[in-house]
C-alpha cells in the first residue's frame, strides 16, 4: 500500500491546504521583491502552472475548503485558476459568506457560465445570491422542463423538502420485467448519484412504490417490478421542514426517498448528500445561536462586517455583566471584612454556568428532536432539579472541605455547600425555563442561550453565596 492511501482523508486535505499556501506565498514574496527579473517571471510562471494542475485533480469540495481558509486577496488569485467549468460546483461547496465574495469577483458573464453547468435544484439553490437580471438570463436560457424545475424549488422556502429535492431519478412500471430494466439501465448515459432504487409509477406518474437496486440484481429476471418492489416506502412531501427529513434519514438508514405531492404524484426526491449537508449547517446555525453571532461569518471578514454580527449580544453581555458587578456591590462591606469570599465567589458562579450549559444544551437538542412536550416537562424539569441538588451536594461538599482547611473557618465551608447547591438548583430551572420560553416567544431556543444562561448562574450565584454568607458568617 502505498504512502498517500496510509493516510487519512483529513491528513490529505491538510497537505493539499498547506501546498496551495507555500505556493500562494512564494508568488507574494516575488511580487513583493524590488527589480523583477526575466527569471523570477519564469519562476512565477512555472509555480501558476503548477498550482493551477494541481487544482485540476482536486474535488470541487477540496477546493472549496482551500478558499475558505484563505485570507480575501489570496482566496481570489487562487480562484482565478480554477478551470471554469468548476466554478458552479465550488459555489454550492463554499459557505454563504466566502461565496460572496467570490461572486463579487465575477462578471456577469462568469456566473451564467458557471451556473450553466448546474442541474435545476442546484440553480435553485445559487439563485437567490445570484444578481436579478444574470438570474433572469439564466431562466430564459433553460428548456421549459429545466424552467419549470427552477421555479418549483424557488417556490418553496429554503428549509422545506421542496427546496433542495433533487429533480435528477429513474422510474420504471410495475408491469415489466426485470430483466427489461437492467436492459434499460445499461442504455443511459449515466445513472444519478446516490441513486439506491428506481421509483415505481403509474401512467400517471402517481408513486407505485420503489424497487431497490439489490432487490433488482439478486431475483430472477424474469420476474415482474411488482412482484419485488417495496410498496411502502418513506415518502416525503415538497411542504414538509427539511430537517424533519433529515432526522428521519437518520431514522431509517436511507440513502434517497421520493417526495410526492398531495395526489401521490412523484416530482422529485431527497438524497442523503443533501441531508448531511442540512444537518451541518443545522449544526453550525446553532452553536454560531449559542454564542449569540446572528448569521455564519467569514473567518476572514472585514473588521467591521465581523463587529456587525457580534454586537448584538455583546451588548447584551455588558448589560447582565454590569448587573452581575452591582450584586457584588451590594456586599462590598461583607468582602471587606472577609476577603476569602471574593476568592472562593468566582467558584460558586463558574460551577453554576457550566451545569446551566449542561442542562441547556441537552433541553435544546430534545427540543430539536421534539423529545420535549407538555406532558413530560414537569418530569424533565425535576428530574434536572434532582441531578443539580446532587451534584450541589457533592462537589459543594468537596469545595466546602477545601474553604474549610484552607481558610481554617468551618463555616465558609457550609456556606460554600449551601451556595454550590442553591446556585446548581437555579442553573437547572434555567436551564429548563430559558429555551421553553424562547420556543413560547416564536425564538429559537438556542439564540444566545450560552450567554442568558451565564448571566443568570453570575448573578444568581454571587448573590446567593454573598447573601449566606452575610447571614451567617458576619
Amino acid at each position: 500500500m502505498s504512502e498517500i492511501e496510509n493516510k487519512k482523508p483529513q491528513e490529505r486535505l491538510q497537505e493539499r491546504f498547506a501546498y496551495v499556501t507555500e505556493i500562494l506565498q512564494r508568488l507574494q514574496a516575488l511580487d513583493d521583491e524590488q527589480g523583477f527579473r526575466r527569471d523570477e517571471a519564469s519562476e512565477q510562471g512555472q509555480l501558476l502552472a503548477g498550482l493551477r494542475e494541481r487544482l485540476t485533480a482536486l474535488h470541487s469540495a477540496d477546493i472549496a475548503y482551500i478558499l475558505e481558509g484563505l485570507p480575501l486577496e489570496e482566496r481570489l488569485t487562487l480562484w482565478q485558476l480554477v478551470q471554469a467549468e468548476s466554478d458552479g460546483d465550488i459555489l454550492l461547496e463554499v459557505s454563504d459568506a466566502v461565496r460572496e465574495t467570490l461572486l463579487a469577483d465575477m462578471d456577469e458573464e462568469e456566473i451564467l457560465a458557471a451556473a450553466r453547468e448546474l442541474d435545476a435544484d442546484e440553480l435553485a439553490e445559487l439563485a437567490a445570491e445570484l444578481p436579478q437580471d444574470v438570474v433572469l438570463e439564466l431562466m430564459e436560457s433553460l428548456d421549459a422542463l429545466q424552467r419549470e424545475r427552477v421555479r418549483s424549488a424557488l417556490s418553496y422556502e429554503e428549509d422545506q423538502v421542496g427546496a433542495i429535492m433533487d429533480f435528477e431519478m429513474v422510474t420504471v412500471r410495475e408491469d415489466v420485467a426485470l430483466e427489461v430494466v437492467l436492459r434499460y439501465l445499461r442504455r443511459l448515459k449515466e445513472l444519478p448519484d446516490q441513486m439506491d432504487k428506481l421509483f415505481v409509477i403509474d401512467h400517471a406518474g402517481i408513486l407505485k412504490g420503489v424497487l431497490p437496486i439489490k432487490r433488482l440484481l439478486v431475483n430472477d429476471p424474469e420476474k415482474k417490478v411488482a412482484e419485488v418492489m417495496a410498496t411502502d416506502p418513506v415518502v416525503f412531501h415538497p411542504d414538509e421542514e427539511g430537517i424533519d427529513a433529515a432526522e428521519a434519514f437518520e431514522r431509517y438508514n436511507l440513502v434517497s426517498a421520493p417526495v410526492v405531492e398531495k395526489n401521490g404524484k412523484l416530482i422529485g426526491r431527497l438524497t442523503i448528500d443533501e441531508m448531511v449537508d442540512l444537518i451541518r449547517e443545522e449544526t453550525e446555525g446553532e452553536v454560531l445561536s449559542r454564542a449569540g453571532l446572528r448569521e455564519e461569518e467569514d473567518i476572514f471578514a472585514s473588521v467591521w462586517k465581523s463587529i456587525a454580527n457580534r454586537w448584538a449580544w455583546l451588548a447584551v453581555n455588558l448589560v447582565t455583566a454590569f448587573v452581575a458587578s452591582r450584586v457584588i456591590g451590594m456586599f462590598e462591606g461583607s468582602i471587606e471584612k472577609l476577603v476569602a469570599l471574593a476568592a472562593l465567589m468566582p467558584i460558586v458562579a463558574g460551577i453554576g454556568g457550566n451545569s446551566g450549559n449542561q442542562t441547556i444544551t441537552m433541553i435544546v437538542r430534545a427540543m430539536a428532536l421534539e423529545q420535549v412536550s407538555t406532558g413530560n416537562t414537569n418530569r424533565l424539569l425535576k428530574k434536572e432539579l434532582g441531578v443539580a441538588f446532587i451534584n450541589g451536594i457533592i462537589w459543594g461538599g468537596v469545595i466546602g472541605v477545601v474553604a474549610w482547611l484552607l481558610y481554617d473557618y468551618f463555616a465558609l465551608g457550609m456556606v460554600m455547600i449551601g451556595a454550590m447547591t442553591l446556585n446548581l438548583l437555579l442553573a437547572a430551572l434555567m436551564g429548563v425555563l430559558i429555551p421553553m420560553t424562547m420556543v413560547r416567544l416564536g425564538r429559537d431556543p438556542a439564540l444566545g442561550s450560552s450567554v442568558m444562561i451565564t448571566a443568570m448562574t453570575d448573578s444568581g450565584g454571587f448573590f446567593i453565596f454573598l447573601g449566606l454568607a452575610t447571614l451567617f458568617l458576619l
